[in-house]
């Protein structure tokens, strides 16, 4: 196989999706995230902001509890829609190079060879700043969204991976942002790629 697939997860805050860019502007190789809303929406019929609603965040806590408890126990349009981002994700980890944020890829492809999967996390106070200074939130919004956006990780997990019980169970790097900032902490993923994968990636 000549071609490798960087998994990345993150904590809501820790600004695991704007190292995945940077990581992917050093790297040369195709970046997911967004794009995987927009084609499981071409796959499933529903419209883009259908799947965005339906994929991992509530907008409050009570909509949350209520809508993945159901999730747990029933098949509903949260099940369709992971089985196309499933089948969307293989599908790009098959093809080229490429870089997936979230969406349980780190479990999807935990047997994929050429696999890194990376976790990002940071203090909640490292967090906090974060979505007030960088994703420009008041702070009570950024508190709610900290445990909202948390918590629905956590249920969308049980669910779709239910051999995982921490992050440690699926990565092989765990890096807290805070210490590095974005740009070294993506440094530093690229360096672990470079290892993992001398023989062909300079």
């Amino acid at each position: 196989m000549d071609h490798y697939v960087v998994t990345i997860s993150r904590e809501f805050g820790s600004l695991g999706r704007t190292v995945a860019q940077s990581l992917s502007e050093k790297l040369g190789v195709e970046f997911w995230d967004r794009d995987i809303v927009e084609a499981a929406a071409r796959r499933t019929g529903h419209s883009v902001s259908v799947v965005s609603d339906e994929e991992e965040t509530a907008k409050n806590s009570f909509f949350l509890r209520k809508k993945y408890k159901m999730s747990l126990t029933t098949y509903n349009i949260n099940d369709e829609i992971f089985e196309a981002e499933k089948n969307i994700i293989l599908d790009a980890a098959n093809k080229s190079s490429c870089i997936i944020v979230g969406r349980c890829s780190d479990y999807i492809l935990r047997d994929f060879p050429n696999h890194l999967s990376v976790y990002i996390y940071a203090p909640y106070e490292e967090r906090l700043k974060n979505c007030i200074d960088t994703l420009m939130m008041d702070e009570k919004t950024a508190r709610r969204m900290i445990r909202e956006v948390d918590m629905a990780r956590t249920y969308y997990q049980r669910k779709y991976c239910p051999d995982v019980r921490s992050p440690r169970d699926c990565s092989d790097l765990m890096i807290d942002s805070s210490r590095f900032g974005v740009e070294k902490t993506a440094a530093l993923i690229a360096q672990a790629l470079r290892i993992m994968v001398s023989d062909y990636i300079q």
